[in-house]
């Protein structure tokens, strides 16, 4: 089938070019950070839920149990009988340290069980500081693979994208921009555009399901947060908000806007320039003469 195919209708397709180097290994990096966090998460979900059997005192004490501060405690205390070894002193100390967190947490396991609990206490911290770790090393690998790459500048200038987010839009869209000759495309393979059906007059969008997951989230992640830096972002979330639809349908909605923009500075090479966005400078023109409306003060 393939083959006639490319007998029969040669002239709609074109060759498949790949993307270079530096952002197939961009991409490699940015997934395996990606799958080191749900590991982590994963890790850290069956620590507290170990916790709250062997030392839910622990457990109810952090809100992270990821973070180097919960770490270090369970790898000194990780039992109830090491932690009834704490005086008053050194308990008020490490209490004044840490947010109230409710009514006290039961008694974990003591003795002998407390002392095989201790051993799957630290085994799961130590998997959990592990992980952290290595998300660490491939965040620092990841920053300086997106600051050599030649594209870096176009997405690390698009608002609240940081280093992360960047790395993966410039790693997931790619480089090759004969790839998505038109912003429509790009939007249907991130699945930010629904899929419309037509049957006589009767017209019906849905859900479009076969798009590259990866690209979705990287997008949807990126739209989601913008909304924060930039007043256009916020205003077509919050009228999407106001139609009746869900935070992830708005957030899609709002996806699809920025595509468009992140399309045409990729395609032209240059950086997102607020001043030359001009929905956004329309919504400033706008927000202007109501503040300046606003009643002053009596001098």
């Amino acid at each position: 089938m393939l083959a006639d195919t490319l007998r029969t209708d040669r002239a709609r397709l074109r060759p498949l070019i790949p993307d270079a180097p530096a952002t197939a290994a961009l991409r490699a990096a940015v997934r395996a950070r990606k799958d080191l966090v749900a590991h982590r998460v994963a890790a850290a979900n069956q620590l507290r839920a170990h916790l709250a059997v062997a030392f839910p005192a622990a457990a109810s004490l952090f809100s992270e149990l990821d973070s180097p501060l919960s770490l270090a405690f369970l790898a000194r205390f990780g039992s109830q009988d090491a932690a009834a070894r704490l005086d008053e002193n050194a308990i008020a100390g490490w209490l004044k340290t840490v947010p109230a967190r409710g009514n006290p947490a039961p008694a974990g396991a003591t003795g002998g069980d407390g002392a095989a609990h201790a051993g799957i206490t630290t085994a799961l911290a130590a998997a959990v500081a592990g992980l952290a770790a290595q998300i660490k090393t491939l965040e620092t690998q990841i920053g300086g693979q997106l600051a050599a790459h030649p594209d870096a500048h176009i997405f690390t200038s698009l608002p609240r994208a940081g280093t992360l987010r960047a790395a993966r839009l410039l790693a997931e869209i790619g480089d090759c921009r004969s790839r998505f000759p038109d912003p429509w495309s790009l939007a249907a393979l991130a699945g930010t555009a629904p899929v419309t059906r037509r049957s006589g007059s009767h017209i019906s969008h849905t859900f479009r399901w076969a798009v590259s997951h990866q690209l979705r989230d990287a997008v949807c992640d990126f739209a989601a947060d913008s909304r924060h830096a930039s007043p256009w972002a916020a205003a077509i979330y919050a009228d999407a908000r106001d139609r009746g639809k869900d935070h992830p349908h708005a957030v899609r909605i709002l996806a699809r806007a920025w595509i468009y923009v992140i399309w045409r500075c990729w395609q032209d090479g240059t950086a997102y320039d607020p001043a030359k966005h001009g929905a956004l400078q329309r919504i400033l023109d706008q927000q202007q003469p109501a503040a300046g409306t606003a009643p002053q003060e009596d001098r």
